[in-house]
Order: C-alpha cells, then sequence, then structure tokens
C-alpha cells in the first residue's frame, strides 16, 4: 500500500466524527441568528436542500427570530467549534475548530431575500453569489489549516455595492479528506441572518443555485488531495463554485 493510501485510509477512520459548527456570527451569543444544530456532522449529498443553509440528515437545530444589522463594506465574522463546547483537542480532533486533517476551502456566500428569519426555508434555490473564497493558500497549507490557526475565526467583507435588505449569509468549509469518491467531500454550512444597510446598489450580482452550483462530479469536490509523498498538499486545487463577486 502506498503512503498516500495509508494516510488517506488513517484520515477517513481516525478522524470520521471530527466535524465542526458555525456558532457565532460578529461575536454575538452563540446561536444569535443562526439556524444552528447541535449536531456537528456535514451534509453529503450536492443535490439536497440542505446543503444550502443545513439541515436534514443533521439534527438538533434551534432557530432564531433575530435579524443582525452588518454596514455594507464591513469585514464580519464566523466563528468554527468542533463542537459547542470544545475549548480544546479532544477525542476525535486534535483542536478545538476542526480535524487538522479534514483540509480543503474555505467560502462565503450572500442571498438577497425578503426576510432573512425564514431561514434555513429562504435558503433553497436562486439567488446566491460568492463573496469570499480560500482554497490551497501554499504548498504546506490549505484555507482550513489557516482558519485552525486563526482559532476558527472566518472572516467575510460585505461588498459595498449591494443593495440594502435582508440576506442570508452562508459560512462554508468542505472537507476533502475523503473525497476521492463521491459522495465523500464533508460539507459544513450555516446560515447567518442579516440586514444590510449603507450599499450603494450600485451593482447586481449574478446569482447561483444552492443546491445546484455544485455537482459530485467537480473536480474541487471529487478530488484526491494527497499528492505523491502522501501530503495532503497537491500541487493544484480548483474550488468548486463560481467566481467571487466583486465591486
Amino acid at each position: 500500500m502506498k503512503f498516500d493510501s495509508i494516510l488517506y485510509a488513517a484520515a477517513t477512520l481516525s478522524m470520521a466524527s471530527a466535524h465542526t459548527i458555525m456558532n457565532k456570527f460578529n461575536n454575538n451569543a452563540q446561536g444569535a441568528g443562526i439556524y444552528m444544530p447541535s449536531d456537528d456532522s456535514p451534509q453529503m449529498d450536492v443535490t439536497s436542500k440542505s446543503i444550502a443553509c443545513n439541515g436534514s440528515p443533521v439534527s438538533g437545530f434551534k432557530s432564531s427570530s433575530q435579524k443582525l444589522s452588518v454596514a455594507a463594506g464591513s469585514t464580519v465574522t464566523g466563528a468554527w467549534l468542533h463542537t459547542l463546547t470544545s475549548t480544546g483537542a479532544d477525542s476525535e480532533a486534535d483542536n478545538k475548530v476542526i480535524a487538522s486533517s479534514h483540509k480543503g476551502p474555505v467560502l462565503a456566500y450572500l442571498k438577497k431575500v425578503s426576510d432573512a428569519t425564514q431561514n434555513p426555508s429562504a435558503g433553497p434555490g436562486d439567488g446566491w453569489f460568492k463573496i469570499a473564497e480560500q482554497g490551497l493558500i501554499s504548498s504546506s497549507q490549505w484555507a482550513v489549516d489557516k482558519l485552525i490557526s486563526d482559532g476558527g475565526i472566518q472572516s467575510v467583507t460585505i461588498p459595498p455595492c449591494i443593495e440594502n435588505g435582508d440576506y442570508l449569509l452562508r459560512f462554508e468549509i468542505i472537507a476533502l479528506h475523503n473525497a476521492r469518491s463521491y459522495p465523500g467531500a464533508q460539507f459544513y454550512m450555516e446560515c447567518a441572518q442579516i440586514t444590510v444597510t449603507g450599499g450603494t446598489g450600485s451593482k447586481t450580482p449574478s446569482t447561483v443555485s444552492i443546491p445546484g452550483t455544485y455537482s459530485g462530479s467537480d473536480p474541487g469536490i471529487k478530488v484526491n488531495i494527497y499528492n505523491s509523498k502522501g501530503q495532503p498538499y497537491p500541487s493544484s486545487y480548483q474550488i468548486p463554485g463560481p467566481a467571487v463577486f466583486t465591486c
């Protein structure tokens, strides 16, 4: 057995339940303005409506009636934890955020909606545009590695040129340690309920559907990330989904 296959098997078996939850938005209380589960399991089916803002078969969700005001052009944060009570490494993860074996990209999307509290039902379908992405940063660092080093804090800038109003802000991690075949990649996402103020409305983003923008055959979803030395750092990686919208 090749060394990369050994690492692949280890990642698949020993870290199978080392999951994560995006649990805080902009330093608000845990779960404020988020459709958030207590279950840290991933989504695996890119055709499921649950790939938009999470849902079944993940369990333990609590809805929030809060909408959080955000200024266009400002930087906001989502905080990821392995479990809702994680403070450090445990028997399933070597840190408080997500097991370091779970290499992959970190992304964020927005969708304009009539009422952000209609989360998650307002999530599935067209209207999404990507506002941030980071994948393979260097020959020894994935976006997930950086997220771990940043203590689980994902920072995202709200485009200054979008319209004011209610949006769902979708934070996402795609873990690729088991992505040699589909289904195999693990998708973690939560949607924050925000109201954008101060936007100029000077540009209208092109949008995509979630589910729909991802396919199980996408090279960034069905992929062996292990290089010839058995390290989870290939020479290149193609992030799935649309291009990042900019003003």
